[in-house]
């Protein structure tokens, strides 16, 4: 009888040293994982550094305040007549866009002095009739980074989309 209580006690005493190494094993994993999610981070944030240095750096963005006069399909920047980034839409995107989401377009290197954005904007206009408009604008690249905004937005005394583009100051 002895014999069987100390076995057991032993058997207990085992587990419970077992389950002391599982908590503190899954606690140490735990704590990797944030580790390794600060290194993404981080090194996300140095490639963006490395390929976009902030004295170069351009940044597109796009919003969009529209109900029912465009439906929007897609989107292609050009800089300076070279073609830089096409974007098809999903439904989803667009529903976001709508709620008043800003989606970045693009982000490259220019060099400092005069550069043309030229952004061509495809989809639905009034009446279901497809649509297919541009615009435009010169700016200047000086050292920083520049933004510019791509706005779509329903004109209701127009009953037309109007589309702009302009400088983030």
């Amino acid at each position: 009888m002895k014999t069987f209580i100390f076995c057991l006690l032993s058997f207990v005493a085992v587990s419970v040293q077992a389950e002391d190494e599982l908590r503190t094993l899954d606690e140490r994993t735990q704590a990797l994982k944030g580790e390794v999610q600060a290194l993404g981070r981080e090194l996300f944030q140095l490639e963006e550094e490395l390929l976009h240095p902030s004295s170069t750096q351009v940044s597109v963005f796009l919003s969009m305040d529209v109900g029912t006069l465009f439906r929007l399909d897609s989107v292609s920047l050009k800089i300076d007549g070279k073609p830089v980034t096409h974007y098809l839409y999903t439904r989803r995107e667009l529903d976001a866009l709508r709620r008043g989401g800003v989606q970045r377009l693009y982000t490259g290197n220019l060099k400092q002095g005069e550069h043309e954005l030229v952004a061509v904007m495809v989809g639905k206009g009034p009446h279901d009739r497809d649509y297919r408009r541009a615009a435009s604008l010169k700016f200047s690249k000086s050292v920083g980074p520049r933004y510019l905004e791509l706005r779509i937005v329903d004109s209701e005394s127009r009953l037309q989309p109007e589309f702009s583009l302009r400088e983030w100051e």
